[in-house]
């Protein structure tokens, strides 16, 4: 019975004519083994295509071999291929019978002399031996023709040697030039890349990209976060936290971050409100009423001097521009007459040390200080004997009356053609005490200039499931941020600090 093999065509007998079973075997192409290590990657995928290159198949390729495409076993000198390892062995390919003569030449020979030459090493414990000689080569080259055999030879040696010196000096070079090329590529991508090298060891860069300090602070306020962040295949946690804070501070457009970041608008603008949401959540319990022994604990000391350790709070409000809302009635309430413009109004509340203890949510530009304070529930949190210092615009002296506190605001002169000289002095120390909270707003505006900019209608709607707008979370987002830098009111080593 007569067989083909299905690569090589070669006409094989599977019975003789005996009807006896003819020892015949079918070999599959190797394939490419790349989940086994580097070497037997590199090793296999190097098999592959050189037994397609001996079989000379124009329809085999290597991305593709059917599975019924086989070699025979009359084309390995053994009768199967060789380990995929051993490279040396001649039945590492097929070589025999291949129909065309451009085959390479086997390497039984050098296969056999490796052989030998690791049988040696195990006898004779990795010393090198001579080759033996035949006897009768040796009897027959004696004398001078002997010498200069060695002379030939000699020589023939150290030209090689001195030719592979030189090879693999001139191939170490080259590998440490590219080395070095390499090192210098990698560190440029860091410096340019936006990840942890990009912000560590340079303060500048933390203050002018994120308004902290320093890095540590920075890493400790991704801490406290990243396992809430929600998982991106484009972005790192880092990078979550770090756009959010260019955004916030340098108010660049979402396209330009997109760009920065490499990724698309619309995962830009939900890892922005991802990462608003994770930060109100987790930090907004920052922006807290102190109690009224750390308070007194802590009062710096020209506010001792004028209102003794009664100041709990100084009050201002603040407006942030909006879309021109389209629903006439909204369209009402959010316009200002004070800016000419419409505008979501925030009160805000800083202790003498000038960290804000009080956000409230926000309302229409159209509302007035004193509502806001009535209805924001500031009032709530004062306790009797408490003094609250505020503005002229803050006419709210009955409503802190009834919490049996004190408002000090500066005297009106409308109507008066000169103040006496107790009111001017009471006037002077209140507005020199009172302009610390302007200069907290100022910090919090110039430190993030996207409370610079006009909002969006969207940004005015409550979230899902809360009473509170998006632009309400990035207020008090941004006043938690400040709270964490360094106060503008009172420098650190100026006051005593509260144990509590």
């Amino acid at each position: 019975m007569v067989r083909t093999c299905c690569v090589l065509g070669c006409n094989v007998r599977s019975y003789d004519r005996h009807g006896n079973k003819v020892g015949l075997s079918f070999y599959a192409f190797p394939t490419w083994k790349q989940h086994e290590g580097a070497h037997v990657s590199d090793v296999t995928k190097r098999r592959r295509p050189a037994w397609i290159a001996a079989v000379r198949r124009a329809d085999i390729k290597f991305c593709y071999v059917s599975r019924y495409q086989r070699v025979c076993s009359r084309h390995f000198h053994s009768g199967k291929p060789a380990y995929e390892m051993d490279q040396t062995n001649p039945d590492w390919i097929p070589t025999l019978h291949m129909g065309h003569s451009e085959t390479r030449t086997s390497h039984s020979d050098r296969h056999r002399r490796r052989t030998q030459r690791q049988q040696n090493k195990v006898l004779f414990g990795g010393k090198r031996q001579p080759h033996p000689q035949p006897q009768s080569l040796i009897l027959k080259v004696t004398g001078a023709d002997a010498e200069n055999i060695d002379i030939r030879e000699k020589q023939t040696e150290d030209q090689q040697l001195t030719n592979d010196c030189v090879r693999c000096v001139q191939s170490r070079a080259e590998i440490n030039r590219l080395l070095e090329e390499n090192r210098k590529l990698k560190s440029k991508l860091d410096k340019t890349e936006l990840n942890e090298n990009f912000l560590k060891g340079d303060t500048e860069k933390v203050k002018y990209y994120t308004g902290f300090t320093c890095f540590a602070i920075f890493m400790s306020v991704l801490e406290n976060v990243k396992a809430f962040l929600p998982a991106s295949k484009k972005l790192s946690h880092f990078q979550m936290l770090l756009l959010t804070l260019m955004r916030l501070r340098l108010d660049l457009p979402v396209q330009h971050l997109s760009y920065l970041f490499k990724v698309s608008h619309k995962t830009l603008s939900s890892v922005f409100s991802d990462t608003i949401d994770v930060l109100y959540a987790r930090f907004g319990i920052l922006v807290h009423w102190p109690e009224r022994h750390c308070l007194q604990a802590t009062m710096p000391p020209q506010f001792t001097d004028t209102f003794g350790n009664r100041v709990a709070i100084i009050v201002d409000c603040f407006e942030i521009r909006t879309e021109r809302p389209s629903n006439l009635k909204a369209r009402a309430q959010t316009y200002s007459h004070y800016k000419g413009t419409h505008t979501m109004k925030y009160l805000i509340g800083i202790t003498p040390q000038g960290a804000i203890s009080f956000i409230s949510k926000g309302w229409g530009g159209r509302a007035s200080d004193k509502h806001i304070t009535e209805q924001c529930g500031i009032l709530n949190k004062l306790l009797p004997g408490d003094v609250v210092l505020a503005d002229r615009g803050f006419d709210i002296r009955d409503a802190v009356g009834m919490m049996c506190a004190e408002v000090k605001i500066p005297a009106f002169t409308r109507g008066f053609c000169q103040l006496d000289a107790k009111d001017i002095e009471n006037t002077r120390a209140i507005a020199h005490l009172r302009i610390h909270v302007e200069r907290v707003i100022g910090s919090l505006r110039n430190k993030f200039k996207m409370l610079h900019t006009t909002m969006p209608i969207r940004s005015l709607l409550p979230c899902e499931g809360e009473d509170v707008t998006f632009l309400d979370k990035i207020v008090r987002v941004c006043c938690v941020l400040v709270n964490m830098c360094p106060s503008v009111v009172v420098k650190p080593g100026t006051h005593e600090t509260c144990t509590c």
